[in-house]
């Protein structure tokens, strides 16, 4: 979307700002005091539900989006991918814009259109927003906005949010965590994989489902330029041991995954993921997130964009290095 085909966000729309004070890399007391000093100085009309800790955080979402439907106004989220995610899937569909205050490890999804990891910064890009439709995508019916994925990639984001329990949040910290966990051993699945009516069949140890462009141009996946074509990305690695596995860290660091052998990638717009009978439970992750969900697993670009609000002036918007 070109920017003169943005809508801009009307000076006098309140922000219905949720903040999960347990995520990110701040204190929520520093994140809040900075989003009132800023909006308050600025004249802006603002209201904040925050979120104690993560079970508060539907309920809270669910208020602020009833006073942003009433009031014409617009919601915000303030913390890490998982609260991101929580208050994007109560606002796809609602019409209200949704705006975010970054404070997770990576920021791929705030990184990718622009909005500073800053919060200081990122609530002045908000008193002069433009909105601009953006893609999500779906994995039985729940919204992710980077990634989701099943297998091996959910036992590392749990690992490593325990590592970052322990010793802190950084990419680092990250970078050891997903090393100890890929020294054990881990198991192998069959799954059947469904996408234009054709099927394959394939052994694997995960299968990651990607809707975000800046993390698999780091990555090194070719079918990138995809996600414009309203369509997601997979990617599926055969069964291999430890010393493998640490190659394929290597190469994502050195963004050449897309160039290993054991790693296979393909572009779609509906895929059906099976694994033995249906009604299995299997554990997935969305953008960090971890949970259960029956098989077999649907992942789908959603029929609707999320109207995000991005920084107007482009010389307000962190461009990444």
């Amino acid at each position: 979307m070109t920017q003169s085909a943005r809508q801009p966000l009307p000076a006098e729309t309140p922000l219905f700002i949720v903040l999960n004070a347990s995520s990110g890399r701040h204190e929520g007391g520093e994140v809040r005091q900075t989003i009132e000093r800023v909006l308050g100085d600025a004249g802006r009309r603002f209201t904040i539900f925050e979120a104690i800790n993560g079970s508060e955080l539907p309920d809270q979402a669910r208020a602020a989006l009833a006073q942003a439907r009433q009031q014409h106004g617009a919601v915000i989220a303030a913390g890490g991918d998982g609260t991101l995610n929580a208050v994007s899937n109560l606002v796809l569909g609602s019409g209200v814009p949704f705006g975010i205050l970054p404070q997770g490890t990576f920021n791929y999804f705030g990184r990718s259109y622009g909005i500073p990891q800053d919060t200081e910064h990122a609530c002045r890009c908000l008193l002069d927003a433009v909105i601009e439709p953006v893609q999500v995508g779906l994995l039985n019916g729940k919204v992710f906005l980077v990634n989701a994925s099943l297998g091996l990639y959910p036992t590392l984001l749990e690992d490593r949010e325990a590592w970052k329990q322990r010793y802190g949040r950084s990419r680092l910290v990250a970078l050891w965590s997903a090393l100890a966990t890929l020294f054990r051993a881990h198991r192998q699945f069959r799954v059947q994989l469904e996408t234009s009516g054709q099927l394959r069949h394939l052994r694997t140890q995960t299968i990651v489902v990607g809707n975000n462009a800046l993390q698999l141009e780091h990555l090194g996946i070719a079918e990138r330029d995809a996600l414009q074509s309203k369509q997601l990305v997979a990617m599926t690695a055969r069964p291999m041991g430890t010393l493998a596995l640490y190659g394929l860290v290597l190469r994502g660091l050195l963004s050449r995954l897309g160039d290993a052998e054991q790693v296979s990638s393909f572009a779609f717009q509906r895929m059906r993921v099976r694994l033995g009978k249906s009604g299995r439970k299997v554990k997935v992750a969305m953008d960090g997130e971890i949970s259960w969900m029956y098989s077999p697993l649907l992942f789908q670009v959603a029929d609707q964009c999320l109207p995000l609000l991005v920084p107007r002036d482009e010389s307000l918007r962190e461009h990444d290095a």
